[in-house]
């Protein structure tokens, strides 16, 4: 039997090879978590003779060894499956935490009320056991695309700096920019909008 993924299942690809393994003995099932974020999945579970397409959480497919058709899907109780498989879904890392700060026009000075969200960044991403942050910086449509290309570079890079002087390892920090592309608050050309003047922060 393979799979054939439609979409990243997050936390299902490392629970789902856990299962296959120890259902082994008496056949093959595919159990499909949710996304952690709520969109949707799919996976192809494919056997000698068939494949079934498994895209509602906690669908099974099953195939019992030397079966020659297509596996059996039906929908397995949520309860059970968590509590068959509690150390599994113990093991599931946290789910990633997002912050938000935000700029003067213009430049790469933040907000008086941003200094604090970049402490509570800091705090999150050094709780996690190996955790690192994502850094994209953003600008708002005055200026020409370059110069707003550039601008959030620099504010993705200044955050970056900000958390390497409070101790955080530089190689666990991704910086990118992108512009004035992505717009929290869509506008025209030439608008001045403080929400959009910002740099996101994940920390995974």
């Amino acid at each position: 039997m393979t799979m054939k993924s439609r979409r990243p299942l997050l936390l299902a690809v490392a629970l789902i090879t856990v299962l296959l393994a120890a259902c082994s003995t008496l056949g093959t099932r595919v159990v499909l978590l949710p996304q952690a974020d709520g969109t949707p999945s799919a996976v192809v579970v494919r056997a000698k003779d068939g494949e079934e397409i498994l895209s509602k959480p906690y669908q099974r497919a099953t195939a019992a060894v030397g079966a020659r058709s297509a596996p059996v899907v039906d929908q397995v109780d949520v309860a059970k499956v968590q509590a068959e498989n509690k150390p599994l879904f113990d093991m599931r890392p946290p789910l990633p935490q997002r912050y938000t700060v935000f700029f003067e026009v213009g430049g790469t000075t933040l907000t008086p009320a941003s200094q604090q969200i970049m402490t509570e960044a800091l705090t999150a991403a050094l709780a996690r056991n190996g955790g690192d942050i994502v850094v994209t910086g953003h600008t708002d449509t005055k200026g020409s695309g370059e110069q707003n290309d550039l601008l959030s570079r620099r504010r993705a890079q200044e955050v970056v700096q900000l958390f390497v002087e409070r101790q955080f390892p530089v190689n666990r920090i991704e910086a990118v920019g992108r512009g004035e592309r992505d717009l929290a608050v869509p506008t025209a050309d030439e608008v001045d909008e403080p929400l959009n003047r910002r740099v996101t922060i994940e920390v995974r």
